[in-house]
């Protein structure tokens, strides 16, 4: 199916929404330093089943606003811009599928807003095992890392099947996250992920409010960025939440793997919709 996109204005900050189909609505949230047109061919394929797919750019990331002082940068207030937008596109009840850093505020958002989410899907998920200080370290570093090279590297580090890592995708990448207001914006991102993101952790509220059977956990199995010791973590502390490894694929499964990513979504959904 044919996707669209747009601007739209969330709170003070533009941002980029992609989306296709109509139906029941399943809302796709990216990491930190990604973008989400990486979510583009996920959303066409499950909007073609039925399903009204949603994804959006977080503040300073892709084409939304950068650099701005007052933006959204921390899980609790980047969760509350997520509601936002669901209300601003009319949706009262949605799915939320999130990624890395997305996945931590897919599952804070839901625990604001739990009788408009009837279940989360973590892929690679932060925020709901405990992350090293070395590892949210490195995740600073790596945030603020934006050469032409490194971002090769990055790509190449998160990405398992390196054909994939194109030429175009390390240009684009390299562009996106050099534009204006970016790097102020990974600093104070990646800050956050050194000094912050411990108090934000949602595991205990997660599990209070959504039995194992309405979360899915799914992980590539060559993930070097967040290892799946840690999806092994979050299955514990989420009562043992069905944890999915995809083999071949490393930190974006939806986007490496689809024929083995789209399957168990969509029984997911078919399961909670």
């Amino acid at each position: 199916m044919q996707t669209i996109q747009y601007p739209l204005l969330v709170e003070t900050t533009l941002t980029r929404v992609i989306e296709a189909g109509s139906g029941p609505a399943v809302v796709f949230v990216h990491g930190l330093g990604a973008r989400c047109d990486r979510w583009s061919g996920t959303v066409a394929r499950i909007a073609d089943a039925g399903y009204r797919a949603v994804t959006f750019d977080l503040p300073g990331h892709g084409l939304a606003t950068k650099g701005a002082a007052d933006a959204p940068a921390d899980v609790p207030a980047l969760a509350r811009y997520l509601v936002t937008l669901l209300d601003l596109l009319g949706i009262e009840q949605a799915v939320l599928v999130g990624t890395s850093l997305g996945g931590h505020i897919c599952a804070y958002a839901a625990t604001l807003i739990p009788e408009r989410v009837p279940g989360i899907m973590l892929v690679g998920a932060l925020g709901i095992a405990p992350l090293s200080r070395e590892a949210a370290e490195g995740i600073q570093r790596s945030v603020k890392a934006t050469s032409l090279e490194e971002i090769r590297g990055k790509l190449n580090y998160v990405i398992a099947d390196p054909t994939l890592v194109t030429e175009g995708l390390v240009h684009e990448e390299w562009r996106i996250n050099n534009s204006p207001g970016a790097n102020a914006s990974f600093v104070r991102m990646g800050n956050y992920v050194v000094d912050g993101l411990e108090r934000d952790y949602v595991a205990s509220e997660v599990a209070a409010l959504y039995p194992p059977d309405k979360i899915r956990l799914v992980w590539g199995a060559a993930d070097k960025a967040v290892p799946v010791s840690i999806g092994e973590q979050c299955r514990d502390l989420l009562g043992g939440a069905p944890l999915l490894l995809i083999e071949g694929a490393g930190h974006a499964p939806y986007f490496e793997k689809p024929a083995a990513f789209d399957p168990p979504l969509l029984e997911f959904l078919a399961a909670l919709y």
